[in-house]
């Protein structure tokens, strides 16, 4: 594709970097997946808690089972808004100038 002016590479750039971001989060929704079925602790997460107990170590897997939960809700909601935004991007790069 030519570009002919800035305000096309603009748009060309805006999709570009906008369709980097959704792939970026589909990644992090497959990381946060595997986790969740393989029963792993990501690296960002972190609690302090004694762990000599059975009730502390219960309290820390629910912990980090629902901070995973918390994560994949905010990845599907932002991975949503990033496809809007791709569909908007990609629709005014089609437009005549």
């Amino acid at each position: 594709m030519k570009l002919i002016d800035a305000r096309q590479a603009k748009v060309c750039n805006i999709y570009k970097n906008t369709k980097l971001k959704l792939l970026k989060t589909n990644a992090a929704i497959l990381f946060n997946k595997v986790c969740k079925i393989k029963q792993l602790k990501p690296n960002y997460i972190h609690f302090r808690t004694n762990s000599k107990t059975i009730r502390d170590r219960r309290t820390t897997t629910h912990a980090i089972k629902y901070r995973i939960n918390q994560e994949l809700k905010f990845l599907y909601c932002k991975k949503t808004n990033l496809e809007c935004t791709v569909v908007q991007a990609s629709l005014r790069m089609c437009a005549p100038m």
